[in-house]
């Protein structure tokens, strides 16, 4: 049976729902504004999403973004894999401890972890010039940092995923003569499956978007989407600039309902 909800409970909601995604709609839609500058509305349209692709800067700016996230995402896949099948696996001793530092990185503040980051990265490259070697913040340094984050949620979500399975089903395909590599790819594999395309869907989205991270270790001379918008926005907000964020919220509301849609429960046959 459907239990009706109160009206006020259902009016509270949509109050709650348009305070965090009215300032969204306002800024796709200021994103087909005609006007250059202010807030006022001078009729519909689309050039600015061509002006945008127009700038040499934007276009360096979407090369490094999506360079750094495809990156990070297959090795944080990869490295964040392996963690969850080992918690899922095997009774680990200090189990409780290790789960809590994968928690970790998710629930610390960005701005710690970026200035952590940006100490560490200081902390190796003194060490590094005793023995003749430097490096500069750039590329490799923004490409480890958002590994760093990336690999708790892989980890959380494959591990989540298998969570309603015992190792009891890699045991069986054991007893009935699979090999241990075997059992592996044609049981545990595509049980985990979903969950590793789901995490790996959040950990591009996550590195697409961050800032905070990023501007503490990218340097001077190197620059993601998001930066890029911080820069432009302290000169003014602008119908490009709009654009550019309307184009980051579109891939990153598809990244996320792709992975809740590998992670929604399947019906049986």
């Amino acid at each position: 049976m459907i239990r009706r909800t109160h009206p006020a409970l259902t009016a509270w909601a949509w109050l709650v729902y348009a305070f965090l995604y009215l300032p969204i709609i306002v800024l796709v839609v200021f994103s087909f504004n005609d006007s250059r500058f202010g807030a006022t509305w001078a009729g519909f349209t689309t050039k600015w999403y061509g002006v945008l692709f127009a700038r040499a800067d934007v276009r360096e700016a979407l090369a490094h973004t999506l360079e750094i996230a495809l990156l990070s995402t297959l090795v944080s896949t990869v490295l964040g894999t392996l963690v969850g099948l080992g918690l899922w696996r095997y009774t680990l001793r200090f189990r409780t401890a290790l789960t809590g530092l994968l928690v970790l990185p998710i629930v610390i503040p960005d701005v710690v972890m970026g200035v952590s980051l940006l100490m560490f990265y200081s902390f190796v490259r003194a060490g590094l010039e005793r023995l003749g070697w430097t490096f500069d913040n750039g590329f490799w340094t923004v490409l480890l940092a958002h590994v760093t984050f990336q690999i708790s949620y892989v980890a959380l979500t494959v591990r989540s995923r298998l969570a309603g399975y015992g190792p009891e089903l890699e045991e069986a395909a054991r007893d009935l003569g699979a090999t241990g590599l075997r059992s592996f790819t044609h049981v545990v594999l595509p049980l985990a499956l979903p969950g590793v395309l789901a995490g790996a869907l959040l950990a591009f989205t996550l590195s697409l978007d961050d800032f905070v991270v990023t501007y503490f270790t990218s340097g001077s001379g190197f620059s993601t989407l998001p930066v890029l918008i911080y820069t432009n926005v302290k000169r003014g907000v602008t119908p490009d600039i709009n654009a550019l964020s309307a184009l980051l919220v579109l891939v990153t509301v598809v990244a996320i309902v792709a992975a809740n849609a590998l992670l929604r429960p399947r019906r049986q046959p």
